[in-house]
């Protein structure tokens, strides 16, 4: 499995980003995928998931209405859409799958990562 984030990068506060997930190697039909971040000195935290194929999302309390996750199945690509970003946001986004159906929000869950994209924002 081959998880590729794209997308991160410097912005100001109350901006932007939409971060990218190319996922291949395998057919993830009903897999769960998730968005993680990790900021330095903290521990990895669950942003947003998903399943592959489609249903109810879940987010991290913090994103409060902030981030969206999607998918586009023709491109085998997640996305994590950030808006109104806070200088807190500031962390290395990476993407996940497991196996299994549910989505879940412990990065102990997850058996597959990306490599991580940067994502700061100035105050």
């Amino acid at each position: 499995v081959q998880l590729v984030e794209s997308g991160g990068g410097l912005v100001q506060t109350g901006g932007s980003l939409r971060l990218s997930c190319a996922a291949s190697g395998r057919t993830f039909s009903n897999s769960p995928m998730g968005w993680f971040r990790q900021a330095p000195g903290k521990e990895r935290e669950f942003v947003a998931g998903l399943r592959w194929s489609g249903g109810i999302t879940r987010y991290g309390d913090f994103v409060k209405g902030r981030f969206t996750i999607s998918i586009d199945n023709a491109k085998n690509t997640v996305y994590l859409q950030m808006n109104s970003l806070k200088p807190e946001d500031t962390a290395v986004y990476y993407c996940a799958t497991r196996q299994g159906m549910v989505v879940t929000t412990g990065p102990s869950d997850y058996e597959d990562w990306g490599q991580g994209t940067q994502v700061s924002v100035n105050s």
